[in-house]
């Protein structure tokens, strides 16, 4: 019943043909349906296609490295001035994680910290007033995974701990 969400998987293998525009348009259409707390919307995002800079993001931290292979990365980014930024960005990047894989897209999130955001930020041209929240890489999955949940019965408690 649920499987355009059991079937978002990290795809982190892709193949060479690139994303169009309109795919990538849908995925940020999702992404902005999000959540967002007293409708702020703190969100940005760059598209980022050209090879090279796709490269030096994969060099800034060691979980990044499937960007230089992706055909696109999309970088999200949050307003440090909103108090909720980081739970909106959350939200967002799950629909757009949600979207890739129901647009038959791999997509990963790499989370990025405090370490990776004036790096991010630099090489994207990104103003200070804006934290890099995480790079979601996309493409053609070149590796398959089964839809899954990770149900765990256990860490469900009704009522009280």
């Amino acid at each position: 019943m649920l499987d355009f969400i059991y079937k978002r998987r990290s795809i982190r293998k892709y193949g060479p043909d690139p994303v169009s525009d309109e795919l990538i348009t849908e995925m940020l259409k999702a992404a902005m349906a999000a959540p967002s707390a007293r409708n702020a919307r703190p969100w940005e995002f760059i598209v980022v296609r050209d090879a090279e800079t796709r490269r030096a993001l994969s060099r800034l931290k060691q979980g990044a490295r499937m960007a230089a292979d992706a055909p696109v990365v999309i970088a999200v980014l949050g307003d440090r001035g909103n108090r909720w930024m980081e739970q909106d960005c959350a939200a967002a990047t799950e629909n757009l994680l949600l979207a890739a894989a129901n647009l038959g897209l791999g997509a990963v999130w790499v989370g990025l910290r405090d370490e990776h955001d004036a790096p991010v930020r630099e090489l994207l041209g990104v103003p200070e007033k804006y934290r890099a929240f995480c790079l979601v890489p996309v493409g053609y999955p070149a590796e398959e995974k089964e839809p899954r949940t990770q149900y765990e019965k256990a860490k469900v408690h009704w009522g009280r701990w």
